[in-house]
């Protein structure tokens, strides 16, 4: 027999000890849109075959708050890049963040959740699963969010951040997004453990400048995000 769903209450209980375990300011109209979100992933997958996991409990964990790890390691770059900006709601510029093999939206759904001032666009090569995101959009009422059909060699930006979450090796990821990033912007890779050879296997035009652990409430796994930039020379050449 399957196990009965868990009901809203008690996901929302989970996910809000999540938000908390992570340091993070989520208000509970962002919670209630992340659960919504998951509801969405729930509805489409038994058709679209958006993930391979099928209980809450998991998506919770595995998807959510997985991706909600992502968020402070984000307001810190910009609070660095920016200056002024302690929380992406003190930003007067609105960030561009391009999420590569997207698929069912994540990271790129949350962190449109988490931070309405950034501007995310999420983008794969499979039609229904930029047509889900366009659905969460219009759904949750997102008007910073977006999902595009498309390879990522074929977008331009400029985009300030481009990021994936188990999407290929390194070289592969920032070889085909490298026309979408901007001068000055940055790669932030969600990965599982530290990839050292793909590190060391990078190319010339790109290089990894700060690699930190992610810790994922709930998930007994190796979580890290390798952020890399465009070497001085592809800057200078």
């Amino acid at each position: 027999m399957t196990a009965a769903a868990p009901p809203e209450a008690v996901l929302l209980q989970d996910l809000a000890r999540g938000v908390d375990a992570l340091g993070l300011s989520v208000s509970e109209s962002q919670q209630a849109q992340l659960l919504s979100y998951m509801a969405l992933i729930q509805k489409w997958n038994k058709v679209y075959n958006l993930t391979a996991l099928r209980q809450a409990h998991e998506i919770l964990t595995h998807h959510l708050l997985d991706s909600l790890s992502a968020i402070s390691p984000l307001l810190r770059h910009i609070e660095t890049s920016r200056g002024h900006a302690h929380t992406v709601s003190d930003m007067d510029v609105k960030l561009e963040l391009l999420d590569v093999g997207s698929g069912g939206g994540l990271p790129g759904v949350v962190i449109a959740i988490c931070c309405p001032n950034v501007r995310v666009t999420c983008v794969d090569t499979v039609s229904k699963k930029a047509a889900f995101v366009q659905q969460v959009a219009a759904s949750l009422r997102l008007p910073n969010l977006r999902g595009v059909h498309a390879r990522v060699e074929s977008l331009v930006g400029p985009f300030d951040v481009v990021c994936s979450r188990a999407f290929a090796s390194l070289p592969d990821f920032v070889s085909w997004s490298v026309g979408a990033l901007s001068d000055h912007g940055v790669w932030m890779a969600m990965k599982g453990k530290v990839p050292e050879a793909e590190m060391s296997s990078l190319p010339a035009f790109a290089e990894v400048f700060h690699v930190e652990q992610l810790r994922v409430p709930g998930m007994d796994a190796d979580r890290c995000m390798v952020w890399m930039k465009k070497s001085a020379n592809c800057l200078t050449g």
